[in-house]
């Protein structure tokens, strides 16, 4: 099969077949996904199923590398030498697999013992590299909360570096366009986009006409609140009446005027809240994290 040939209905029945015939996984339960079609999350989707079945492109060097990294090195991949569905089928856990790459367009079947089906909110307190101390895990799961993001759903982070892995885990079939104007945190989010192999996500310098220009419109919103943050509800706004705005900021007063921003806007009853979270230190103390206010809303549909 040529680097180019499109997995077809007809192709993706075949490889069922062959996958039926030779391995004692149950088909009903696998998650299909064509990474050769969509810039689709592998990790996160072997994370969170028993099987998945992914069409891959051929010279994909690294993937099983990544797996294990990720803490999948006890999956089981089952795979041919070839590129079409016939022949020996052979199978491995990722961690004897991580010095090689995929050779040809093919299937294969990952099977994970441990998968978890639930959403992931909030990667935890530790990702592959930081700028900063982030925003801890508890904070996070709530503002996920407000996003209510979908799988296929297109997601614009704007200065939240970690929410916009968070999100990409979640939009795990969509688009996640992040944001980032200081050079550390755009750094830290390359380290994890690459860490966790996320092919979803989408990095650019500023909200703008000509930076979103390409790309789908937003359909959730997360804004680390700046300067510059009126011109991006604006635009965004442009790009979808009905988007869901999440707004994050430390500042009381802004908090206050981000109510009548949203409506003069058109958003009624924008929530505000604020998050608070005392975590006990190894002295047996409790320290007070930063404290911020989340004001969210939308635009309702007609």
């Amino acid at each position: 099969m040529a680097k180019d040939v499109i997995f077809t209905n007809d192709v993706i029945l075949k490889w069922l077949q062959y996958f039926a015939e030779n391995t004692p996984i149950d088909l009903e339960q696998i998650k299909m996904m064509d990474v050769t079609k969509k810039n689709m999350n592998i990790i996160p989707t072997v994370e969170s199923h028993k099987a998945v079945l992914a069409f891959m492109e051929a010279g994909d060097t690294e993937v099983f590398y990544r797996m294990w990294n990720a803490g999948l090195g006890d999956c089981e991949v089952w795979y041919n030498e070839g590129s079409e569905p016939v022949g020996e089928i052979k199978h491995d856990d990722v961690r004897f697999m991580i010095d090689r790459g995929i050779n040809a367009s093919a299937g294969m079947l990952v099977v994970n013992p441990n998968a978890v089906s639930t959403n992931k909110s909030g990667l935890g307190d530790v990702t592959q590299r930081v700028s900063s101390k982030q925003v801890g895990n508890e904070i996070r799961t709530i503002i996920l909360s407000k996003m209510r993001i979908d799988a296929e759903d297109t997601v614009c982070v704007v200065g939240g570096e970690v929410i916009a892995i968070d999100a990409a885990f979640q939009a795990n079939e969509g688009t996640v366009i992040a944001v980032e104007y200081n050079g550390k945190q755009r750094a830290a989010l390359e380290d994890n986009v690459e860490f966790y192999d996320l092919r979803n996500v989408k990095i650019i310098d500023r909200v703008d006409e000509e930076s979103m220009e390409g790309l789908p419109a937003p359909d959730i919103a997360f804004i680390v609140a700046s300067a510059s943050l009126q011109q991006e509800i604006d635009l965004l706004m442009k790009l979808n009446r009905h988007i869901i705005l999440v707004v994050y900021t430390l500042d009381f007063v802004e908090a206050g005027k981000l109510r009548d921003m949203f409506d003069a806007r058109g958003i009624k009853d924008a929530e505000v809240i604020r998050i608070g979270i005392d975590r006990m230190n190894p002295n047996n103390v409790f320290e007070r994290e930063p404290a911020p206010w989340i004001v969210s809303g939308r635009i309702e549909k007609e």
